[in-house]
């Protein structure tokens, strides 16, 4: 048996022990395609386990996360910080090799994967960087960003729609440097997939505009290698290989469903060492490969110290674009804040366009943006003027035409920003944001900073009708953790929730309207804490108004009422919940007095999130069913979205408080 063979049954052995030790995972992929996973990290990929964030390595996605201990397998061969302990702690609490891969957590891992489809779409948008950035800063004779992106998935990565969306995108886009290995072995959790997924897979991709190669027995390393080799050499066109594997191969439970996502149980895993003739003790590396591993890992460091090497020359000959290069992949943002003219607005208009306006206004100072749409941008105005269009022909292009596909466009600018050097802006209408949501989760799970722009934030959509006014959206955002999100009252908050959106390295979404909303003096850097006093009255408030975006305009007017009738009122913005909980309670008790009991929360979507800022004595004037369709000035009244009823539930709220009072006096 040659060390190759060897070596790729020890990444089935070990992936299978450690799967049985754990009593959980999916050995059947890990068996299946450790050819796959072999062939790609010894021939192909260009890598440093000494600094594993080099910044011309070749990225490697295992979209099929599920088979994560193929990937920590591989990971362990060849060099990376994943040590046997750690193998034999898979899936086990604060491990690095936990269930499904994580970015963050372990070594060589490029972004988390597990919802299938994700990962594919991940591998699309650092191949969008990778094209980019070339285009932006190689030289003749220096090739400075030259790599390229790999992914392995499965059956289910392309069944999933985000995956028919990604790999038309990136054909559409001729991303020649993406190399997509199919792991085709038919089978999935409830079976064969001949019922479910028995479409024409080389004429789909070619139909897209890939670049078809098939492997019909995956074992086969020199086909394997023949196969990745063709694919590098047309930079034209993306690359499908399709690879025909055997799930579970070797095991008794091979070509089944049994061995998909379940320990294969003690006597299979010994009948599967049997067949590949295995006689090493549990969790050993034979000393030859090893070896093997490790002299071809070290071959690998030559690749960065070339880099290094062309780099030192290409600084010299190019200083500028050098320097630039470094501040894209390795700088801090520029003081954004301090822009001239950032927070300057003196006429009323709608959010939405005022967010074009500091839009423009940080593009040339942060020139590494990359914003893009689903087909929306000349309505959510995240178009950056005058920086192009990202196509085949202008690679320089920073601006993205995603065409109609939310959901792929959300993942594809996780993986622009997980590749680095580049900030990933997308934007689509509010109500889209459900399209997006797995993508969103992913950017929060995995702390990176992509920023989501959504317009047309509630019934103020008006005629549009119902499905594409927003109601659950803004309670359904809230959800997820480490997502800021944001909904400004005004030109000033909005440039402060961009602020807040690049100074971070967590996600934002900032929620923006159509209709138009006027500008308040003190609104600016202050929202920046999430929530802040905007106007105040001489001692205690008798109740406190408390809104958002458009709804604070009505806190306001509501206010001139109550003040009228010699109501002491407090008004407070409060454009991002998320930023106000981080403030210290000294803080939150100067915004919110707990003392002052009688309060009115204040917006045209869900009323979930408010009820702990309302407080017992409180009303909360939100929605409660979907919109209609209609004038939004109309459907602002006819769902009481009015001064009056604003004001109305004030003085509810305030008797609701003196009665309580009383009560307690009498008792």
């Amino acid at each position: 048996m040659s060390v190759q063979q060897k070596s790729v049954d020890t990444i089935r052995i070990l992936s299978a022990e450690a799967i049985q030790k754990a009593n959980s995972g999916h050995p059947g992929i890990c068996i299946g395609a450790a050819p796959i996973g072999f062939e790609l990290y010894s021939d192909f990929l260009r890598f440093s386990y000494k600094n594993p964030d080099w910044d011309n390595r070749d990225r490697f996605v295992l979209s099929a996360g599920h088979g994560s201990m193929l990937l920590y397998s591989l990971l362990h061969l060849f060099g990376f910080n994943v040590t046997m302990d750690d193998i034999k702690n898979f899936r086990q609490l604060g491990s690095k090799t936990p269930g499904h891969p994580e970015y963050g957590k372990t070594e060589g891992v490029e972004t988390s994967t597990g919802p299938l489809g994700q990962g594919l779409a991940n591998a699309v948008g650092m191949a969008v960087a990778e094209a980019h950035l070339a285009a932006r800063f190689n030289k003749p004779g220096y090739n400075i960003v030259d790599h390229f992106t790999y992914c392995l998935c499965g059956d289910g990565c392309l069944e999933e729609g985000i995956g028919y969306e990604a790999c038309s995108f990136a054909g559409t886009q001729k991303l020649g440097k993406l190399i997509l290995l199919y792991d085709r072995n038919n089978v999935t959790i409830e079976g064969k997939i001949d019922g479910t997924f028995d479409e024409d897979i080389p004429t789909r991709f070619a139909a897209q505009g890939w670049q078809v190669i098939r492997v019909s027995d995956a074992n086969n390393l020199f086909a394997l290698k023949a196969a990745i080799k063709r694919a590098q050499s047309d930079l034209k066109r993306p690359s499908l290989i399709i690879c025909q594997t055997v799930i579970g191969y070797g095991s008794p439970l091979a070509d089944s469903a049994d061995v998909h996502g379940a320990p294969m149980g003690e006597e299979n895993l010994a009948k599967t060492k049997e067949f590949f003739g295995w006689t090493e003790q549990p969790f050993t590396v034979p000393a030859d490969v090893k070896e093997y591993c490790k002299k071809i890992a070290d071959s690998k460091l030559k690749y960065e110290r070339e880099w290094n090497d062309l780099f030192d020359r290409y600084e010299k000959a190019y200083p500028v674009f050098a320097a630039l290069y470094k501040q894209f992949m390795h700088g801090t943002h520029p003081d954004i804040k301090n822009i001239e003219g950032l927070f300057e607005f003196d006429k009323p208009e709608a959010t939405r366009a005022s967010g074009g306006k500091v839009l423009a206004k940080i593009s040339p100072v942060m020139a590494n943006i990359m914003s893009g749409s689903a087909d929306l941008a000349p309505s959510t105005k995240t178009e950056l003027k005058g920086a192009g269009y990202f196509s085949p022909e202008n690679r320089l292009g920073r601006n993205i035409h995603y065409g109609i596909r939310e959901h792929a466009m959300a993942a594809i600018c996780n993986g622009i920003q997980l590749h680095g050097g580049l900030q990933a802006l997308c934007s689509t209408f509010f109500s889209f944001a459900d399209y997006m949501k797995a993508g969103i989760r992913m950017s929060a799970l995995m702390n990176i900073p992509v920023i989501y722009v959504m317009t047309h934030d509630s019934i103020g959509v008006g005629e549009d009708g119902p499905t594409h006014q927003p109601m659950e959206q803004l309670i359904s955002l809230r959800s997820i953790p480490n997502l800021k999100v944001f909904r400004p009252c005004d030109g000033r908050e909005t440039a402060a929730a961009y602020v807040s959106a690049l100074s971070g390295s967590s996600p934002t979404a900032i929620i923006l309207t159509r209709q138009n909303l006027p500008q308040y003096p003190g609104t600016g850097l202050k929202a920046l804490r999430g929530a802040y006093v905007l106007s105040d009255c001489e001692g205690t408030p008798d109740v406190i108004l408390i809104g958002t975006g458009s709804e604070v305009e009505l806190c306001m007017g509501a206010r001139d009422i109550l003040e009228g009738k010699g109501k002491k009122v407090r008004v407070v913005s409060m454009p991002c919940m998320e930023e106000f909980e981080k403030q210290s309670a000294e803080y939150k008790e100067s915004v919110l007095p707990h003392n002052v009991r009688a309060r009115v929360c204040v917006e045209a979507a869900s009323h979930f999130a408010w009820y702990q800022y309302s407080g017992d004595c409180g009303e909360v004037v939100c929605m409660k069913t979907f919109g209609t369709s209609g004038p939004a000035k109309q459907l602002f009244e006819y769902f009481g979205f009015t001064k009056e009823n604003v004001a109305d539930a004030a003085e509810r709220s305030i008797s609701k408080v003196e009665a309580l009072v009383k009560e307690i006096k009498n008792s």
